[in-house]
């Protein structure tokens, strides 16, 4: 077993601008700064807390083999971050890796379902795995009801919801919805989402799950839609957009806002450094203090006081990986 530390000066920049309407102004507010980066730079990974400590699942990286770069989206690399020790620990890979899976955590556990084993959205898995942080051991689940990539994962009640998706290319989105239950193994067909959409953010609140942003099709085509599942009617509703329609961006619950940040692309090339999230007190959106530079295919968790986002694409596709840890904080 490996352990990664960078005593790398940190750097944190405040940021803070205007926005609003109708007269009124809501100024953006944050602090960044820069931990301990990830062993590899990669995009399209996944990230999750569990009692206190973030692992980074997945994701593709440049390594070298035989003198030459090699594009590597399969490892399953998975490491470990304890903000508390300021450190990395490599951990067991998930036995099929991939770029583009869901993720979720429910009792302890880390799921993760779909995702593509290929580039540009191709190879498209209906695989379902479980990781026990306590043991470092992963176990392979009933699959899929089909093979999809860039899905919205997510517990709740017991259960793990599956949402939309892409089954191959650049083009066609879905609106599936599935629901797997731990305790037969099983999956079950639920009540499709209202759009078809992937690439989206997703998190459960007060028992209610808010599915937000996303992409109909290709990388332009990014949505600000924020609809909401209620399993207990199993109905759908709406709530307010994004100020900013984006897809491929780092979602997570911090402090009762639900964050969005970044997103593939502003222009065919330049990637989005947008920071909104949702106020759950007010059902707004806030514009907070942008990305260092603008990113996508990344990933956040918080743990504590901190947000932390990991990982990611400076440009659009697979172009300027990160191995970037940067922690976010409110005052």
């Amino acid at each position: 077993m490996q352990i990664f530390k960078s005593a790398g000066a940190v750097l944190t920049i405040w940021l803070a601008f205007a926005a609003g309407s109708a007269g009124a102004q809501d100024a953006a507010s944050g602090a960044w700064a820069k931990k301990p980066p990830m062993r590899h730079a990669r995009s399209e990974l996944q990230a999750a807390a569990v009692n206190g400590k973030i692992y980074v699942i997945g994701g593709g990286y440049i390594e070298t083999k035989d003198g030459k770069p090699v594009d590597n989206i399969t490892s399953g690399y998975t490491e470990e971050y304890d903000p508390a020790a300021d450190r990395w620990r490599e951990r067991a890979p998930m036995p099929e890796g991939g770029t583009h899976n869901g993720i979720a955590v429910l009792d302890g556990k880390i799921y993760i379902g779909g995702g593509f084993a290929g580039n540009r959205h191709t190879l498209p898995t209906a695989s379902l795995f479980s990781y026990e942080p306590a043991t470092d051991a992963w176990r392979r689940l009933a699959s899929l009801g089909g093979p999809l990539g860039s899905i919205s994962l997510t517990a709740v009640d017991g259960k793990i919801h599956a949402f939309g998706g892409r089954v191959m290319g650049e083009d066609i989105t879905v609106a599936t919805h599935e629901i797997y239950d731990p305790k037969t193994d099983k999956w079950r067909a639920a009540t499709p989402m209202p759009s078809s959409r992937d690439h989206a953010g997703i998190w459960v609140v007060d028992g209610k799950i808010h599915i937000f942003g996303g992409r109909t099709a290709g990388s332009d085509t990014s949505v600000a839609l924020h609809e909401i599942y209620d399993p207990k009617t199993d109905k759908w509703s709406t709530a307010a957009p994004m100020p900013t329609g984006r897809s491929s961006s780092a979602f997570a619950e911090y402090r009762g806002l639900l964050f969005f940040a970044g997103g593939e692309c502003r222009t065919s090339r330049v990637t989005f450094d947008e920071n909104e999230a949702y106020d759950l007190k007010t059902g707004k959106w806030r514009k907070l203090a942008a990305l260092p530079t603008g990113r996508h295919g990344f990933a956040a968790a918080a743990v504590g006081n901190t947000l932390y986002f990991v990982g990611g694409s400076t440009e659009c596709g697979s172009g300027g990986r990160l191995n970037d840890n940067l922690a976010f904080t409110l005052p």
